[in-house]
């Protein structure tokens, strides 16, 4: 089964460890007694005893609102979007028997985020909030939403919200330092994201986010130890192996940049329809392609970036970079097209680049 994202989980996760204290209680006798075991094994990650435990509670007792939200939760814990379905049907019954369960509209919000769902998962924040104000799981969450939705300055100031409700919240800072590269900062968010990292609750995603930070900022060797922790984390998650790979090529090193792609797309047929995935397809297969660019096998290269365009036909760096190709090919009137794509989608192909394309005659392609 594919794996979900793992930051939402990780929020979910520390929700995970308060147990069943903060929801309603549950009936007496025998489906209390299931819905406690259950509750037990999601707080221990026995995911799959705590599904058959809790499914058994909601069989002796329908109108549990609490029952039907921890089996939904313990279906997202599975960590699979093949379960998100069943999940989303038991949240939804929860809400449909006490819509003040802020926790199971929490939920909720979360598949609608996993899904792309951005606006649903923002109504489904912004009402939870407005029954329990200044909860740092909605806020931190919420400033995501905002982030991915183009409101970077509302997502920061959400973050800082979370932060001083709940200063240990990892995933806060983790997302604010995203805002803060969204809006330029990189100076803070190098704090923010170096301060998520040391959190014994760090995951993979954010050993890449600080990685790619370094990397951009020439520091390959920090990057390059970044992105192995990543890897060494979890191995079934291609971000690390695509942004060592990123490293690797930058140094030159073109078969340890392949090797590291192939780890990475081992399971590409699985890939999924959801952005998420998408992205990460997207990403894979661009690396690949610089790989082939830098090493100068054209052609090659060409065919790569075209997969990327089928996966995405709005990856500008692509278009940068067969802007460039096509020119190098002497196929002008394309080389024109990738450039005005790559410009308009805010990736512009160098200055003297444009120029000497903006200087070739129309239709003037070479044989």
């Amino acid at each position: 089964m594919r794996k979900l994202p793992a930051v939402v989980a990780l929020i979910c996760g520390l929700l995970a460890c308060r147990g069943i204290d903060a929801y309603q209680a549950a009936p007496p006798d025998e489906a209390r007694a299931r819905l406690q075991r259950g509750g037990e094994h999601l707080r221990s990650n026995e995911n799959g005893q705590a599904v058959r435990e809790l499914k058994a509670a909601v069989a002796l007792d329908p109108r549990s609102a609490t029952a039907h939200m921890l089996l939904g939760q313990a279906y997202l814990a599975q960590g699979a979007y093949e379960m998100m379905a069943e999940a989303k049907a038991e949240l939804q019954q929860a809400l449909s028997l006490d819509p003040k369960l802020v926790w199971a509209r929490f939920h909720l919000a979360k598949i609608h985020f996993d899904l792309g769902r951005l606006e649903k998962a923002r109504d489904e924040l912004e009402r939870g909030l407005a029954e329990q104000p200044n909860l740092p799981h909605f806020l931190t969450l919420l400033g995501e939403v905002n982030r991915k939705l183009g409101n970077a300055s509302r997502s920061i100031e959400l973050h800082r919200k979370a932060l001083e409700a709940d200063p240990s919240m990892t995933p806060a800072h983790y997302y604010l330092g995203l805002a803060c590269l969204d809006l330029g900062n990189e100076q803070e968010a190098r704090r923010e994201l170096e301060t998520a990292v040391r959190s014994s609750y760090v995951i993979p995603e954010m050993y890449v986010a600080l990685g790619s930070l370094y990397a951009r900022r020439g520091e390959l060797a920090a990057a390059g130890d970044l992105f192995l922790k990543a890897v060494a984390l979890d191995p079934s998650r291609p971000e690390g192996h695509v942004r060592l790979a990123e490293v690797y090529r930058l140094r030159k090193a073109y078969e340890r940049a392949l090797s590291e792609l192939e780890l990475a797309t081992r399971e590409g047929k699985r890939f999924l329809t959801s952005p998420y995935f998408q992205q990460v397809k997207a990403d894979t297969l661009f690396e690949t392609a610089r790989v082939y660019q830098d090493q100068g096998l054209a052609e090659k290269a060409i065919q790569a970036f075209g997969k990327v365009i089928e996966v995405d036909p709005e990856h500008g760096r692509t278009h940068r970079q067969l802007a460039e190709l096509m020119f190098a090919r002497g196929d002008y009137d394309r080389a024109g097209e990738h450039a005005r794509r790559a410009e308009a989608l805010g990736f512009p192909v160098e200055p003297s680049l444009q120029q000497k394309i903006l200087d070739k005659p129309a239709n003037s392609r070479r044989p």
